[in-house]
């Protein structure tokens, strides 16, 4: 017997037959002896609509700040739908299940509405439950304050509530249902003969996570990681795909080190800005990185060059394409603290990546990677590099091309 976290995304549990479909998943765990706990995300398209009503209310002529509490308890409202339907439809199969939300568990946070970070779970009592064979159905996304304020974790927030209570509960693993039937090599609406892997590494699966594959939350896989906890990714959509193993996402082992390369990612939400004839001396980066970092900007691939003249420099950083008036805006009130001459952007770019821990313990993954690029004329505008990651800044009307290409290039299509 184990125990066992299911968590199910929005379009697992976007309708009334598909939480019904749920509700079998769930049954099948349990009659195989199972104990269960399980969460769910808000029906598909509701987060938005809930969202939108805010906005609605807000206007754009109000501070978010004086309402950015009251913004998650709307929001959070979409989750607490969909267990308490998850709980109505196991019992009328029989089964013993209760519903659990945020502030019931309690799943503590930190007070950055919208964004929270998880700081504890105390689940001494749905711990009992889950002994006494009750299946707890959680509400994820939502946890709650010191403050006892209601708080919500980001999109894709449901992913961390899951791994986070599977750490808490001492579970054997946590599964994670969704519309795709594994980790693929590459987005498989790019490249159709993207090929889904059986296992991948906690570290892969964090920076791909990381550069844009949307799979898994980024924090969900830092929190398995840290905690030794095996994911599993898996459909719950019935159809190709719904009766295989999905992917595990688990510690490094050896035989993960004859893939090279595990796989390509892609961000289509980069805008690089440049600043001009910067003043080459120690501090100015610093400067620049904590301008963006008090206006909660987040810097990404950076690259500085050389001028034509002596003492001065070219600086090119990556930013969210969300975030780029604010930080242009940012940088000229900087200005005259940092000293640069010019300011120019281009939002219209994309950020393409390979992924392997294989590039530990092999030579010329770099080569092969910017002469696939080169063989189809795509111009690499910046670079960044870690020790299982090779990323490049590219024009965004080439993203596709790219992804195919170092796909191909690499052999994932035989992964």
């Amino acid at each position: 017997m184990a125990r066992i976290v299911m968590k199910f995304g929005g379009t697992s549990v976007a309708d009334l037959d598909r939480i019904r479909n749920v509700a079998g998943l769930v049954e099948d765990e349990i009659r195989a002896g199972h104990e269960v706990a399980v969460v769910v995300s808000a029906m598909s398209g509701e987060t938005n609509r809930l969202v939108a009503f805010v906005d609605a209310l807000a206007g754009d002529s109000l501070d978010g700040d004086d309402i950015e509490d009251e913004h998650d308890v709307v929001v959070a409202s979409g989750e607490q739908v969909t267990s308490g339907l998850l709980t109505i439809a196991l019992r009328r199969r029989g089964l013993k299940a209760r519903s659990w939300l945020g502030w019931q568990i309690p799943l503590r946070t930190d007070f950055a509405y919208s964004k929270a970070r998880i700081s504890g779970i105390q689940s001494p009592n749905m711990d009992a439950s889950l002994k006494d064979g009750v299946v707890g159905v959680c509400a994820g996304f939502q946890g709650l304050t010191a403050d006892d304020r209601i708080s919500t974790l980001g999109r894709g927030g449901s992913d961390t509530s899951a791994v986070a209570l599977a750490v808490a509960l001492k579970a054997d693993r946590c599964d994670i249902y969704t519309d795709v039937d594994g980790i693929y090599t590459t987005d498989p609406r790019i490249v159709p003969d993207a090929v889904r892997l059986n296992k991948i590494s906690f570290e892969e699966m964090l920076e791909l996570a990381s550069l844009g594959a949307k799979v898994l939350q980024t924090r969900s896989v830092e929190l398995a990681m840290n905690n030794n906890l095996p994911i599993r990714v898996l459909t719950s959509m019935a159809g190709a795909g719904a009766h295989n193993p999905g992917t595990i996402v688990c510690n490094e082992e050896e035989n993960m080190e004859e893939r090279v390369v595990s796989g390509v990612a892609y961000s289509r939400d980069e805008a690089q800005i440049t600043l001009l004839r910067l003043a080459d001396r120690p501090g100015i980066v610093a400067r620049i990185t904590r301008a963006m970092s008090e206006a909660n900007i987040i810097v990404d691939m950076i690259v500085q060059g050389i001028s034509s003249k002596d003492d001065v420099a070219n600086m090119t950083f990556t930013v969210g394409k969300r975030d780029v008036e604010k930080a242009l805006a940012t940088l000229e009130a900087s200005r005259a603290d940092i000293g640069f001459e010019a300011i120019k952007y281009d939002d219209k770019v994309s950020k393409v990546s390979i992924v392997g821990i294989g590039m530990r313990s092999h030579t010329g993954v770099a080569q092969t990677m910017f002469e696939a690029l080169a063989e189809r004329n795509i111009n690499v505008k910046v670079i960044a590099t870690s020790e299982i990651k090779i990323s490049v800044l590219i024009d965004a009307e080439y993203t596709e091309l790219a992804v195919r290409a170092l796909h191909g290039a690499f052999g994932l299509n035989k992964a």
